[in-house]
């Protein structure tokens, strides 16, 4: 079990974005030949499309922060010290947590508005909570992530390390 566990925190949205990133590829393939060909696309594999795109757009938000690999202007990360450093990326992600958290609180009023009047998309006709529903679970994670980087942050400024400075995506 703890072996599952350390999978997942090492390759959780890896595999996310794998599977979603297939998705959008195959189906935009399939229906780029059906327009070609047979001069014919369904609204569905747009939709398909769409929202695979949005949730491969916030499991990769995640993802990002769990490598520090967001965009960030980091000159003054190569003047200070090691302990002013660790400070910064904390402060950072102290930041980033409180606007996350909150865009966390109002993302569900949007998926309770659809829940509650039961609106689906046009062309699956699947209730779109599924896919709103992108939204929360994006943060969710970004949360999480962000509450795991500031704990191990923590860890090497109290233990005398040089803080983690960042892995570049996908090595």
């Amino acid at each position: 079990m703890r072996r599952l566990l350390r999978e997942l925190n090492q390759n959780a949205e890896r595999w996310a974005l794998l599977v979603f990133y297939t998705l959008l590829v195959s189906t935009m393939t399939i229906e780029v030949l059906r327009r070609e060909i047979f001069s014919y696309s369904s609204i569905w594999g747009e939709e398909i499309v769409r929202y695979s795109f949005i949730y491969l757009a916030w499991i990769g938000a995640a993802a990002a922060v769990k490598e520090r690999a967001h965009i960030r202007i980091d000159v003054l990360y190569h003047y200070v010290g090691p302990r002013t450093k660790a400070l910064l990326y904390m402060l950072g992600d102290v930041v980033m947590l409180v606007i996350a958290a909150l865009a966390l609180y109002w993302s569900f009023e949007t998926v309770a508005v659809s829940w509650k009047f039961g609106s689906v998309t046009h062309g699956l006709r699947v209730s779109k909570v599924w896919f709103l529903m992108a939204v929360p679970i994006g943060f969710s994670l970004v949360v999480f992530r962000l509450l795991q980087s500031l704990r191990r942050d923590m860890g090497d400024l109290l233990a005398g390390r040089p803080v983690f400075e960042g892995n570049k995506m996908f090595d």
